[in-house]
């Protein structure tokens, strides 16, 4: 930007040492460009006026008597008079009456009412705008926004902007009126050209975009919803753009710089394995994603490749196979997990598959000590340990590997990408990466949030499994919610509680484990129970674990501990408490503990009867569908991308101001089509005709650390 955009917010009129404070602590805003690249939220039609007579149409307002109020309205005319009120028991107000020739409103204001005597006056002409809402049979506005006419353009402002504030802002007298006055401030002293368009001329042309100067005024002042579109249509596409710019050139560096080891053998290990130990047929999915990853393992470069599957789709399978091709080449794997319970789930599962086969599979987590450990290291270091599971312990600097070929990371998104940078010290050439999860991710947040990975998808099922019927209970309905655990138990399955809580809060009305484990105990005293939660000690909550795993426990209450790693076949019943209280994502995770055998299960998610709408949105999608990545679109559209899965760590995204991945899909694709384009035409990223672009780019890359080419 040039000179004029970073100039100090105090120097804008209006502002001063005060307010330069307080948008720095609150909004980050240090810079004239700062302001210009805070964008409204929303925008109110303040091109029409409306008569005071007009309020009693039901054509116009065909929603009063249910909502008691109108839509925001303006009106002109005159201060009548004014009254004091302080009636016992009410709060001291001044109205004025206001009449437009068609009828007369109240203006109602409850505090600064020397300040409303001493500014408005009887007679004089005035704009007012706010939401009417009926009191005692009369309209009223109470605090409206008030212009005197003569003296404002108010009436000529087209679509009125609405910025963001906090409390902390609001208490101090800045609103969002104060914004708006900044940024009219703002607009009409930066001079026609001091903005710098960041796309090429034949993008515009191309996309039928307005220029980024017309776009960044029409944002901030609009003249009808027609501009709002234009501008907004146009500033999302720049951010999506330069989101993908900025993924696909990282990609394309990094496969220059590092190439990958090249697995072209396919050797005993695997055809042992899969002739003789594999348990079932892989499923077309499983069949096509192995195909893919070879590709990769063979290609000569790195692989970087997201692999998605539900719960239970089978991805550990296909993980440990792309590891007995590393070990078939003469090389190591590791496959690390965020927690200890799901490092050892995964070494049970792994030895389970892999059973007497010649393959030395390790475990390295915060428990493993004293001698086991320093048996574990030296195994890593001359060769003998051909796969190691653990959690981050692997990363540590002790841990050095003889020939480290192929890294898997379980729920990527549990570990910071500083973390999953120190595998890459683990090897003298960059390990393959496998990445699985299984929070099913939208393909337009995966196109951002894992933009750099290529992406695999396990769409499929293993052959045998039912899907779980998701079932909403009140609570008032436990009774019959007891009977139906009782049934499940005596024909020998095993039943799940989740509770949100540990222990009481005093400020939301929710069960607690501590004492919903006691009540469940009076309620079944013919059946054994485990606890488990996050608070106990790993080596307690692994003895629970392992009771329940063995049955030698049918009831296992727990918090979300559960969520992930959790593996138990036998238990068929899934109980949701205050689900409420739980995202889509996250029931979801839950739901997925069982189902995992052969016999039907069950979820059941019990809330209380006051349920927003949205909350009955997520409960609804529950029980109409098994299918993780529906559940995952719903969820991105319902709360929006956030931080979902850690996107402020991915260090490859730049902070998207006004595009909302949620809601702009297309634009997402479209993006990412035209940064292709642009890196398909310009691999080595020199060309003049792209100069604009690579400097922009650099100029927001100055701003992130470079972890995108880790993965």
């Amino acid at each position: 930007m040039t000179d004029i955009l970073s100039q100090d917010i105090m120097y804008l009129p209006g502002v001063g040492p005060h307010r330069k404070d307080l948008l720095d602590s609150q909004l980050h805003i240090k810079t004239w460009g700062d302001l210009l690249g805070y964008y409204p939220y929303k925008y109110v039609d303040r091109t029409k006026f409306y008569r005071i007579a007009e309020f009693q149409s039901p054509m116009l307002f065909d929603n009063v008597a249910s909502a008691g109020s109108l839509p925001f309205v303006q009106i002109k005319g005159r201060i009548l008079s004014f009254d004091t009120y302080s009636d016992p028991g009410q709060k001291r107000r001044v109205v004025a009456h206001f009449s437009d020739g068609s009828g007369v409103v109240d203006l109602v204001w409850f505090h600064g009412l020397r300040y409303v005597t001493q500014t408005y006056k009887i007679g004089q002409e005035y704009v007012v705008f706010g939401r009417p809402t009926i009191f005692q049979q009369r309209w009223q506005f109470a605090h409206p926004d008030m212009e005197k006419v003569g003296e404002t353009n108010v009436t000529e402002m087209g679509m009125q902007p609405y910025y963001m504030t906090t409390e902390k802002m609001k208490d101090r007298g800045m609103t969002s009126r104060s914004l708006e006055k900044m940024t009219k401030a703002l607009v009409t002293r930066i001079p026609q050209g001091a903005i710098p368009e960041t796309l090429l001329p034949e993008q515009l042309s191309r996309l039928h975009l307005i220029g980024r100067e017309e776009a960044l005024r029409k944002i901030h002042y609009p003249q009808s919803m027609d501009d709002v579109q234009r501008a907004q249509m146009r500033l999302k596409f720049e951010e999506l753009f330069y989101v993908q710019l900025n993924i696909l050139r990282y990609t394309s560096e990094r496969r220059k710089k590092y190439q990958g080891y090249v697995f072209k053998r396919i050797g005993p290990l695997f055809n042992d394995f899969y002739r003789d130990n594999l348990p079932f047929e892989l499923t077309g999915a499983q069949k096509r994603v192995m195909h893919e990853i070879r590709a990769d393992l063979c290609s000569g470069r790195q692989m970087n490749r997201l692999l998605q599957g539900d719960v239970g789709s089978g991805k550990t399978l296909v993980a440990l196979m792309a590891m007995l091709i590393a070990l078939d080449n003469g090389f190591q794997a590791c496959i690390m997990a965020p927690t200890e319970i799901l490092a050892e789930q995964h070494l049970a599962t792994i030895r389970e598959f892999l059973k007497d086969m010649p393959v030395r599979v390790e475990l390295l987590t915060g428990i493993v000590k004293g001698k086991r450990r320093r048996e574990v290291l030296g195994g890593l270091l001359d060769g003998s340990v051909n796969i190691l599971v653990g959690t981050h312990a692997i990363i540590e600097d002790t841990v050095q590997f003889h020939r480290l070929g192929l890294a898997v990371v379980d729920e990527q998104h549990r570990f910071g990408v500083a973390q999953r940078a120190k595998l890459w010290s683990k090897s003298d050439n960059p390990p393959h990466i496998l990445v699985m999860t299984a929070t099913p991710i939208p393909r337009t947040l995966a196109m951002t949030l894992y933009g750099d990975l290529d992406v695999s998808v396990i769409n499929e099922l293993p052959p045998g499994r039912k899907p779980i019927v998701t079932i909403h209970k009140y609570d008032n309905q436990m009774t019959s919610l007891y009977q139906g655990i009782r049934q499940q138990i005596h024909q020998g399955r095993q039943v799940y509680v989740v509770f949100p809580l540990i222990e009481e809060s005093e400020k939301m009305d929710l069960k607690n484990l501590e004492d919903g484990f006691k009540a469940l105990c009076d309620v079944f005293p013919e059946f054994s129970l485990s606890k488990v939660h996050g608070r106990m000690k790993p080596a307690e909550k692994e003895a629970e674990m392992q009771k329940f795993l063995k049955g030698e426990t049918q009831i296992l209450v727990a918090t979300t501990v559960i969520e992930v790693g959790v593996n138990v076949p036998n238990a068929s019943v899934m109980v949701i408490l205050d689900a409420q209280r739980f995202g889509l994502s996250q029931l979801h995770q839950l739901r997925g503990r069982v189902g995992r055998g052969a016999k039907q299960s069950y979820c059941i998610l019990v809330t209380n009867y006051k349920l927003s709408e949205e909350t009955r949105k997520r409960i609804d999608i529950m029980c109409d569908t098994n299918d993780g990545f529906r559940i995952a679109e719903a969820d991105l559209k319902l709360r929006g991308p956030g931080d979902l899965e850690g996107t402020q760590q991915s260090g490859i995204a730049f902070d998207l101001k006004i595009a909302d991945i949620a809601r702009d899909g297309q634009l997402v694709q479209l993006s990412r089509d035209e940064a292709q384009k642009i890196i398909d035409g310009d691999p080595e990223c020199n060309l003049p005709a792209n100069a604009l672009l690579w400097n922009h780019l650099r100029e927001l890359r100055k701003t992130n650390v470079n972890w995108a080419e880790i993965s």
